[in-house]
C-alpha cells in the first residue's frame, strides 16, 4: 500500500488536492492555508482520486510513497 508525503514548504494552498481527494486532502482558508492530509496507508477505494491530487498538484507539495 501507499502513503502520501507533503512538503509544506512547496505547499500554497491551491487546493487542487481537495478537489480531487475530499475523503484524504483539506485545506483549510487564510492566507496561510496548508494541506492537511490523512495520515497512514491510502486505502484501495481512494488511491485513484489521491493519485489525481498528486499529479495535479500545480506546486509539486504531493508524493506518493509505497
Amino acid at each position: 500500500m501507499s502513503h502520501v508525503e507533503v512538503d509544506y514548504d512547496l505547499c500554497q494552498g491551491h487546493a487542487e488536492c481537495e478537489m480531487e481527494a475530499p475523503d484524504w486532502f483539506t485545506v483549510p482558508k487564510g492566507p496561510d492555508a496548508k494541506v492537511r492530509a490523512r495520515r497512514g496507508e491510502v486505502p484501495d477505494e481512494l488511491i485513484d482520486d489521491v493519485k489525481n491530487a498528486v499529479k495535479f498538484c500545480p506546486a509539486r507539495a504531493l508524493r506518493l510513497a509505497e
